[in-house]
């Protein structure tokens, strides 16, 4: 356990603290859907470290411990998280969200968010979404779904985003003050892509509901979208 808090990693840090081996989040037992989303939430990014201090209204506080002393600050100080710390997570998980699987079986990691977000530590959703003029839905992160396009061969997040809310009809319909977004995956027979290419930024003009936009044509504020 590591009590201190250490900040996220960022630049030369990050690379001479989680690059080599025996680096990263040690998987054990089908737990690579856990360690990923961990690393990806928590190792060179403070916006959802209010999961680690906040004393939110249903939080599991001692959940909340084993996720910041045992996790989020060894994996900052040292760059390495053993299996046996994300282990004692998923046990707590498996009491609590009632699923005697999350100590050994693989998980779709919006599961893993749901609970630990939602049932456990209480946290307001993340996203608000829209559908074709429907009903508004909440959720804690974005599943890229979209079907197989002959002209995209390596691409990268800002495209799978953006083609996916297309194909969906979907838009978001605030802000978000976080965006986790989770890429296409088909198990172990079929992958969609063999790579991804991170986008550093990720511009969400076009993915807004009633966002005041430039018209391509005039130069004025449009009044009229093209799908």
């Amino acid at each position: 356990q590591v009590p201190d808090s250490f900040p996220p990693l960022r630049n030369e840090a990050a690379a001479r603290v989680l690059r080599g081996r025996m680096k990263g989040i040690q998987g054990h037992c089908n737990s690579c859907y856990m360690d990923a989303t961990l690393f990806s939430l928590f190792s060179c990014t403070s916006v959802l470290d209010s999961m680690l201090f906040k004393p939110f209204p249903l939080c599991d506080r001692n959940v909340q411990s084993i996720l910041r002393d045992e996790i989020v600050n060894p994996l900052r100080k040292t760059g390495f998280v053993g299996a046996r710390s994300v282990m004692h997570l998923r046990e707590q998980l498996t009491d609590k969200g009632q699923c005697s699987s999350f100590t050994n079986a693989e998980k779709d990691p919006e599961e893993f968010l749901n609970l630990i977000m939602h049932q456990i530590l209480g946290i307001e959703p993340l996203l608000r979404l829209q559908s074709g003029g429907q009903k508004e839905q909440d959720c804690y992160c974005y599943q890229i779904f979209m079907d197989k396009q002959e002209d995209l061969v390596v691409p990268d997040v800002q495209q799978l985003v953006e083609r996916s809310f297309l194909s969906s009809d979907l838009k978001l319909v605030e802000i978000p003050s976080c965006f986790i977004i989770q890429m296409p995956r088909f198990g172990k027979e079929y992958k969609m892509f063999s790579k991804i290419i991170p986008s550093l930024e990720l511009d969400i003009t076009d993915l807004l509901l009633d966002s005041p936009r430039e018209c391509c044509v005039c130069g004025n504020v449009a009044t009229l979208e093209c799908s």
